[in-house]
């Protein structure tokens, strides 16, 4: 009896050493991430490990390499590791409200970095020409329209963005809208975009899922 109890202290003991942590990247820096692992903040550097073994190989602001159990996985901004390594089902991204109560996030659009304020009052992603141009967009072939600001009716053009990403959210063909000048000061995350995802809030925090 004593013999199979021990056989049976070991097994459960083995269990517990190979059971994976759930991991999910709350922020990324060059050689540096802030993970939540197992529900615990840990901020660490690369060749680092925590107590729950997991492993800072390499990161980036676009994503990290981990090593968890001898195995080596990567993850994205916001995305989650099950305790079976397997990723979650859908990319997620958490936007505190910020500034006045708005939502600002950063991205970027067709591979150029943006920060994006959530707007989903907005038909499209609206953007001035001003910084349409530092994104080097070819907005003065677009469709001729007009728009809606603050100062009144503005000449506007219709474009499409190639891709346009929030975290591990990618989406790709998404409609625009630039106006001519100054305004919106803000690139504005709306509905083109937001449509495509779900979209929720916990507690003034917006949610941004994409199923996979």
């Amino acid at each position: 009896m004593r013999r199979w109890l021990t056989g049976l202290c070991l097994l459960v003991a083995s269990a517990v050493v190979v059971a994976a942590p759930a991991v999910r990247a709350i922020a990324l820096f060059k050689d540096r991430a802030m993970l939540e692992i197992n529900g615990v903040q840990r901020l660490l550097k690369a060749g680092e490990t925590t107590p729950e073994g997991v492993k800072l190989i390499a990161s980036d602001s676009k994503g990290a390499v981990l090593e968890i159990g001898g195995k080596r996985v990567p993850l994205g901004l916001s995305q989650h590791i099950a305790a079976n390594f397997a990723a979650a089902e859908f990319a997620e991204v958490r936007i505190p409200r910020g500034e006045q109560g708005h939502h600002f996030v950063g991205g970027s659009i067709n591979g150029h970095s943006v920060r994006f304020m959530v707007d989903t009052g907005a038909t499209t992603i609206a953007m001035s020409s001003v910084d349409a141009e530092r994104l080097g967009l070819p907005w003065r072939s677009g469709r001729r329209g007009a728009a809606s600001t603050a100062s009144g009716v503005a000449e506007a053009r219709a474009l499409t963005l190639a891709t346009v990403s929030i975290g591990p959210i990618t989406l790709h063909e998404i409609p625009a809208t630039v106006v001519t000048g100054a305004y919106p000061m803000s690139i504005l995350l709306g509905n083109s975009f937001l449509a495509k995802v779900e979209m929720t809030e916990e507690g003034g925090v917006m949610v941004l899922r994409q199923k996979y």
